[in-house]
C-alpha cells in the first residue's frame, strides 16, 4: 500500500515545481519586454517572448495581460507661451476715495466680550489715523495689440481709476492714458509711450473656434503676473446678462480674479477672446469663465482706437421674442427671428420699410436665430450702410432694404427699443431711461388713470360699464369701444387706437399672457380693429382655419406695442 500512495505524492510534487518553473519564466519575459533597450521603439511596445511549449501533463498557462506605460504626457504649449507672454501685461490702477463714501461705522464686539475693549480701541484707532482721503487699489490683466503702445482691457479693470500703470513682463512700467471705453461690450483701449516698440499680438476669429478646441488663458490672477492656464472651449454664444450685446465663449481654462482684461489665445497664438468674468460661489475658479470674442471686441477696438468712442448702427425698432405660441399663430415651423412691436419715429425705418408684426429673419445676411441675436448684428454693421432685411410679413418671406443711422449713446431717441416687459434683453438701443421721443416702455402693471379719472377697480364695479352690444366672452375679456369716457378712465392717450379691454376673466387664457384692463387690442392676426365684434369674429374665423393661437398687436395706455399669442380654448 505504500508505493500506491507516495506515488500521487511524487506526483504532485513535479507538477507544483513545473508550475513554479512556468512562472518564474513568464516573470522574466515580462520584465525583459518591459527594460530592454535594445529592441524598444519609442512609442511602441517592444514584443513579448513567446513562453517555452509545456509538457503534455502540464495545463496550459494564461499568458500574462502586458501593460504599456505612457512615456509622454500631453503636448507642451511651453513654446506657445514663451513667445505670448512680453506681450501680456499686468494693470494696476488707484483711485483717490474720500473716507466717507461707502465706509460704515466700525464693527462692535458683542457686550461682555473679554476682548471687548481690544476690539474697540483697534477699530477707533484705525480710523482715527485715516487721513481726509484714501487709495483703494485694484490690478487686472491686458494685452498689446500694437507695438506703438495700445492696449486692451477690461472697462471694469480701470473704471474710476484716476492713475493707471502698465506692468510688462521684463520688469518696466510705464503711465498708461486712456483712449476710449466701451461700457456695453465692457472694453477699453489705453495707450503708453514705450522707447522701444513693443511686443504685440494679433486678434484672430472666434467665429472659426469650435466647442472642444484647445484655449491658453495668460493674465495676472491674484496679483501672480504671467500665469497661463490651458483648457476647452466648453461654450460659445452664451448670455449672461451682462450687457445687451453678449455672445460670450465659455471657457474651462482656469480664470480668476485679476485675469479681467487678459486674452485668451487659440493654438495658433491668435487672440480670440478677452477674459472678463466667472461664475463662482467663492471668487476662485470651478471651470466657468467667460470672454468676449473677438469676433464683437476687435471692431470696437478699432472703432475706440480711431475715434475714442463706439459707432453702432441704428435701425430704429422695438423688439420682442418670437414665442412657440407667436410661431404658431404666424405659421412659422420654429421659434426663430425678432418681432418688431414698434417702430421708432423718425428712425431709419420710419418710412414704412419695415411694419410693427414683422418677424425679422435675417439681416445683412446674417441670421437671427433669436431675439437677442439682432441687436448685435446690427450695432456692429457700419452706419450708413444699406443692407437687405429678410422679414415675414402677412405669411410671407419679404427682402426690403434698410440704410442704417448711428446709434448714439448721448442722444436720448435712441432708446426707444426697449422690450414690452420694462426689460433690457430686446433693446437695439439698452441703455435704460433714454427715451426722450417716446413714452417709457410698458411695465405690466396696471396703468395709472388720469388726475380726477375713476379708478380701474371703480370701472370693474360698474361706474363705467362696456358697451351694450360689446361680446362678453371674447378670449375672456370684456371688450369696449375707445371713448372720451373709456379714455378718461384708463389714461389712454388719443394716439391710441383699436378695442379697449375693459375686464379680463380670472383664469383665462388672456389673464395667463398678462393681458389686463386698460390694454387696447389693436390688431388680430395683422388685421386692424375697430370695434368688439371685429375682434370676435377674427378669432371666430382663425379657430375655423384651424388656428390655435390669436396674435393680438396691444397698445398700453401710453401707446407702447407688444404682441401677446393667446392660444383659443
Amino acid at each position: 500500500m505504500a508505493p500506491t500512495i507516495r506515488l500521487p505524492f511524487r506526483r504532485t510534487l513535479a507538477l507544483l515545481a513545473s508550475a513554479t518553473i512556468l512562472a518564474q519564466t513568464g516573470m522574466s519575459g515580462i520584465a525583459f519586454a518591459q527594460t530592454s533597450p535594445e529592441t524598444a521603439v519609442p512609442g511602441v511596445a517592444a514584443p513579448v517572448p513567446a513562453a517555452p511549449t509545456p509538457p503534455a501533463s502540464t495545463p496550459q498557462q494564461t499568458p500574462p495581460v502586458q501593460t504599456v506605460v505612457p512615456t509622454n504626457g500631453p503636448a507642451s504649449v511651453a513654446d506657445l507661451a514663451e513667445g505670448l507672454l512680453d506681450a501680456v501685461v499686468n494693470i494696476s490702477t488707484s483711485q483717490n476715495v474720500k473716507d466717507d463714501e461707502g465706509v460704515g461705522p466700525a464693527p462692535r464686539a458683542p457686550d461682555g466680550s473679554p476682548f471687548q475693549e481690544f476690539f474697540n480701541d483697534f477699530f477707533n484707532k484705525k480710523q482715527g489715523n485715516k487721513g481726509p482721503n484714501h487709495n483703494v487699489s485694484s490690478l487686472g490683466s491686458g494685452f498689446v495689440i500694437d507695438p506703438a503702445g495700445y492696449i486692451v482691457t477690461n472697462n471694469h479693470v480701470i473704471e474710476g481709476a484716476d492713475d493707471i500703470e502698465v506692468n510688462f513682463a521684463n520688469g518696466s512700467k510705464l503711465k498708461a492714458k486712456l483712449i476710449g471705453t466701451d461700457t456695453k461690450t465692457d472694453l477699453s483701449v489705453l495707450k503708453v509711450e514705450p522707447k522701444t516698440p513693443l511686443k504685440s499680438v494679433k486678434f484672430g476669429d472666434s467665429s472659426e473656434m469650435r466647442i472642444g478646441d484647445w484655449v491658453m488663458a495668460i493674465g495676472n490672477p491674484f496679483g501672480f503676473g504671467g500665469s497661463v492656464t490651458v483648457g476647452i472651449i466648453s461654450g460659445r454664444g452664451r448670455n449672461i446678462n451682462a450687457g445687451p450685446y453678449d455672445n460670450f465663449i465659455q471657457t474651462d481654462a482656469a480664470i480668476n480674479k485679476g485675469n479681467s482684461g487678459g486674452p485668451l489665445f487659440n493654438m495658433k497664438g491668435e487672440v480670440i477672446g478677452i477674459n472678463t468674468a466667472i461664475i463662482s460661489p467663492s471668487g476662485g475658479s470651478i471651470g466657468i469663465g467667460f470672454s468676449v470674442p473677438s469676433e464683437l471686441a476687435s471692431g470696437v477696438v478699432e472703432q475706440l482706437r480711431q475715434y475714442g468712442e463706439t459707432r453702432r448702427g441704428w435701425l430704429g425698432v422695438r423688439i420682442q421674442p418670437v414665442t412657440d405660441d407667436i410661431a404658431d399663430s404666424l405659421g412659422l415651423d420654429t421659434a426663430k427671428g425678432a418681432l418688431v412691436a414698434g417702430v421708432i419715429k423718425g428712425g431709419p425705418v420710419d418710412d414704412g420699410s419695415i411694419k410693427a408684426g414683422d418677424v425679422i429673419l435675417k439681416f445683412d445676411g446674417k441670421t437671427v436665430n433669436e431675439m437677442r441675436d439682432l441687436p448685435r448684428v446690427v450695432a456692429e454693421s457700419t452706419v450708413g450702410k444699406e443692407v437687405d432685411v429678410v422679414v415675414l410679413r402677412d405669411g410671407k418671406e419679404q427682402t426690403v432694404k434698410v440704410k442704417l443711422g448711428r446709434l448714439e449713446d448721448s442722444d436720448q431717441a435712441a432708446s426707444g427699443d426697449a422690450s414690452p416687459d420694462g426689460s433690457q434683453d430686446g433693446v437695439i438701443t439698452p441703455d435704460p431711461d433714454e427715451n426722450d421721443d417716446m413714452d417709457q416702455p410698458d411695465t405690466g402693471d396696471q396703468v395709472a388713470p388720469a388726475p380726477g379719472a375713476p379708478a380701474p377697480d371703480q370701472h370693474q364695479q360698474g361706474q363705467v360699464s362696456p358697451d351694450a352690444a360689446t361680446p362678453k366672452n371674447v378670449l375672456g375679456l370684456s371688450l369696449s369701444l375707445l371713448s372720451p369716457e373709456t379714455r378718461k378712465a384708463f389714461g389712454i392717450a388719443e394716439s391710441v387706437d383699436g378695442v379697449v379691454v375693459t375686464e379680463v376673466e380670472p383664469g383665462s387664457a388672456s389673464a395667463e399672457k398678462g393681458l389686463k384692463p386698460g390694454d387696447v387690442i389693436v390688431e388680430v392676426a395683422q388685421e386692424f380693429m375697430k370695434s368688439p365684434d371685429a375682434v370676435a369674429a377674427k378669432v371666430k374665423s382663425l379657430k375655423q382655419e384651424g388656428r390655435r393661437n390669436a396674435q393680438l398687436m396691444i397698445a398700453s395706455a401710453n401707446g407702447d406695442l407688444r404682441f401677446v399669442a393667446v392660444p383659443m380654448e
